[in-house]
């Protein structure tokens, strides 16, 4: 174990020092944006590293082997946080949100308080056992549900996920469908909501994604022809050079070209409405960060609180943002926040 974790140790420094070696993300900002708004949208929590798969965009190395699970006492602060702190959207990621053992108990509380919610879900989740009844009760609480589709062909999206992984999430889509989401004020639950179904586009490999608007007319018209699948919106998000999918740049001598085509698509006028910006990001052991990314490379964010200090008043939201070159991803082309 110790070999194995020195070997891991050395690859992330390796990684630091070669994404060092380019020219410096906060010189690109702007004075008045290095600091997150004093009010905030969006308080994302990581609830688990565990997945049932292994992404290879994926920028947290989720998957079956981690055991990370954010506690009942630190989900029940997210809750409290949330409420005290007027936030408006509570956006419930992982690994496989499902997964962590108190996520039932999540979503059925923060219901019961009448907070919006965001589940993003791989919906392959669904079809093991214990976890099949997560799409009625997602459309029962009115849960915004965003999947990732990394491609509407099979062979393309399960280059990305894995083998086995496209039919079962098309499956759940088609479940999602059956009780009403992707389908506008025609699939509201019994409380009126509308049930919202977003789908989510990382591009293959160092490719940049397509134009937003254009994919997603594509996606809508293949996904309907092909499986006969309707959903909202789809988002296009720049895979961001952290974690598995950077390494795997580093080892295939990739990383610089994909960092300098990064350099090269910023665009100045995302940096206003970056992530970081407009929220705070949880890990599972509670400890708070600008942007799940900098969770990845475990870059707390600079008050260096946990979620439970956000409940003293005296502890502001407004705070100075840590940036480090990874976040070239979320400034190229149209943004990735």
């Amino acid at each position: 174990m110790s070999e194995q974790m020195s070997c891991t140790s050395a690859q992330d420094n390796e990684l630091a020092r070669a994404m060092g070696a380019f020219p410096p993300f906060i010189q690109k900002v702007q004075e008045e944006y290095r600091v997150s708004q004093e009010e905030l949208d969006v308080l994302q929590c990581n609830i688990t590293r565990q997945c049932n798969i292994l992404c290879k965009h994926c920028h947290l190395d989720c998957g079956p082997h981690r055991e990370e699970h954010m506690s009942r006492e630190h989900l029940e602060q997210c809750l409290d946080v949330f409420q005290q702190r007027g936030f408006k959207i509570l956006d419930i990621t992982g690994g496989a949100p499902e997964m962590n053992p108190h996520f039932e108990w999540f979503i059925r509380e923060a219901g019961r308080r009448g907070i919006p919610m965001i589940v993003r879900s791989n919906l392959v989740i669904h079809e093991e056992p214990g976890y099949e009844h997560y799409p009625a009760l997602f459309a029962e609480l009115g849960v915004n549900v965003v999947a990732s589709l990394p491609h509407y062909r099979e062979r393309n999206a399960e280059k990305q996920r894995g083998t086995g992984t496209f039919m079962p999430t098309i499956r759940g889509i088609q479940r999602l469908n059956d009780l009403g989401y992707g389908k506008g004020a025609a699939g509201a639950n019994a409380a009126g909501q509308e049930l919202v179904l977003d789908l989510v586009f990382n591009p293959s490999g160092v490719s940049m994604p397509p134009d937003q608007a254009t994919m997603e007319a594509e996606y809508k018209r293949r996904l309907a022809a092909d499986f006969d699948v309707t959903f909202n919106n789809l988002f296009t998000f720049t895979n961001n050079p952290g974690g598995r999918f950077a390494h795997a740049l580093l080892r295939a001598g990739k990383l610089d070209a994909y960092m300098s085509k990064l350099i090269a698509a910023f665009n100045p006028d995302t940096v206003p409405a970056m992530m970081c910006r407009l929220g705070y990001s949880v890990a599972p052991d509670g400890r708070l960060y600008d942007c799940d990314f900098n969770q990845a490379l475990d870059m707390p964010c600079s008050t260096k609180l946990f979620i439970g200090d956000l409940l003293d008043s005296a502890n502001p939201l407004r705070r100075k943002l840590v940036f480090a070159n990874h976040c070239y991803a979320c400034t190229a082309g149209a943004g990735s926040s």
